[in-house]
């Protein structure tokens, strides 16, 4: 026999030894922990997943939530200026008929401070004029009176008060007269 046979004949009755070994108990408990361990590995790779994707859900959530709170925050405080706004609107229309120049440029600078500052904290006036169609989403309707003209038949006569906005969000809508 030749010395190449020889070799390819061990390695042959060596792989046919391993073959026919029996897979020993420590073997296969060995494949089963290390089955186990890649399923619990997987396991808390997902709960990690799913508590890092809720986690970024809760700061998006907060952070609209402040910005919506920053918005709104000086609401209960401009809405509780809006009367001596419309007081200021009163008076400066009774003091323009007067004849004292000093005193109605007075009153003005003081109103117009109060409109800036209040409009610097997002306030602004809603805009509506006698003839505009009347909408209950936009309007608060006071009363109705027969209208003067034909034109004016569900349509503003008069604002009564102005609405304002804070933001996009209208705090006070505006009282009118409509035509009937």
């Amino acid at each position: 026999m030749s010395k190449k046979n020889k070799n390819t004949d061990d390695v042959k009755d060596q792989v046919e030894e391993v073959l026919d070994t029996p897979v020993t108990q420590t073997e296969t408990e060995e494949i089963d922990v290390e089955t186990q361990l890649k399923e619990e590995l997987e396991k808390e790779k997902d709960k990690f997943l799913r508590l890092f994707a809720e986690f970024e859900n809760y700061k998006k959530r907060t952070s609209r939530e402040r910005l919506e709170l920053f918005k709104t925050a000086s609401q209960d405080v401009i809405q509780s200026m809006l009367p001596v706004l419309d007081d200021f609107d009163r008076a400066l229309k009774e003091i323009e008929k007067s004849e004292d120049k000093d005193l109605i440029k007075g009153v003005e600078l003081i109103h117009n401070k109060l409109k800036e500052t209040l409009k610097s904290k997002g306030l602004t006036e809603v805009e509506v004029n006698a003839g505009d169609t009347f909408n209950a989403d936009d309007h608060e309707a006071i009363t109705q009176i027969p209208a003067p003209s034909e034109d004016l038949k569900g349509k503003i006569v008069d604002v009564i008060e102005k609405g304002y906005a804070l933001g996009d969000k209208v705090i006070r809508f505006p009282k009118v007269v409509t035509g009937q």
